[in-house]
């Protein structure tokens, strides 16, 4: 075992021999914590919680109680290979919380970014790829193989099918099934989850110019009126506009994926 002299164990944790525990961190009682696990410096796992698997929690995280992280993923084809699951810094892990590692023929890494809230309950499969500064409210689940944009936000009782993207700064309302890929910076809503508009809540609170949202806005209104496929008039948007974040959202579309889009009304 590695133990930085700072850290603090509890008496009544279990941590195998084969864990490194970083400067100043915390292992409250009853968590457990694997053999192939790596805890940053100030990363707090607090009592009855367990990491285990290959996994590797960044510096300031905090996981709270029941949470299990780094199990094996929940998939019938997993056949014991060795993957792993990273966790960026200062995310926040809440009560009963799965994050799975990753399989061989997804890429074998599922990844969490920086600054991430997953609230009571939330759920990361394997092979997922999460961005910063997202927030999955409480029992929200993200399926193994979906890619998850920075400042994304999933509303509670949420789901997102396998393999779908959802580009940055989206946002997904409550109780709401996502099963095709959601643009950067848009809004989704309603049980079979629609494309209802634009994220411009999110869009001001970061700070966003007031030309860029009027872009998007003209762009969005471009992609769902326009003429031709929804592709052709992402491809005709992108060559005309000057905007960073049409283009961002153009470029999305423009690129492979496994899924369809949800499309402007």
């Amino acid at each position: 075992m590695s133990v930085d002299a700072s850290a603090r164990i509890h008496p009544m944790a279990v941590v195998d021999p084969g864990a490194v525990i970083g400067a100043g961190a915390e292992v409250g009682p009853f968590a457990v914590i694997g053999a192939e696990v790596t805890l940053a410096a100030g990363v707090v796992v607090k009592s009855h919680a367990v990491v285990t698997g290959w996994t590797q929690v960044g510096e300031g995280t905090v996981i709270f109680p029941f949470a299990c992280v780094g199990e094996v993923p929940q998939d019938l084809k997993f056949k014991g290979e060795r993957t792993r699951l990273i966790i960026g810094a200062r995310c926040r892990i809440r009560e009963g919380a799965t994050l799975n590692t990753g399989t061989e023929g997804g890429g074998g890494v599922t990844r969490i970014g920086d600054d991430c809230l997953l609230m009571t309950g939330a759920h990361v499969g394997h092979d997922a790829s999460m961005g910063n500064r997202v927030i999955l409210a409480n029992q929200a689940a993200i399926a193994g193989h979906c890619q998850i944009g920075d400042d994304v936000i999933v509303g509670g009782l949420s789901g997102v099918h396998q393999w779908v993207r959802v580009g940055r700064g989206a946002i997904i309302g409550a109780v709401t099934m996502v099963t095709n890929d959601v643009l950067p910076h848009g809004l989704v809503q309603g049980p079979r989850g629609v494309l209802d508009g634009l994220n411009l809540v999110g869009l001001k609170r970061r700070g966003v110019e007031r030309s860029e949202i009027t872009a998007l806005r003209a762009g969005y209104q471009m992609l769902a009126q326009g003429e031709g496929s929804f592709v052709d008039r992402a491809r005709r948007l992108s060559e005309e506009t000057e905007s960073a974040h049409v283009r961002e959202m153009t470029d999305f579309i423009l690129s492979a994926s496994d899924r369809s889009f949800l499309t402007p009304k």
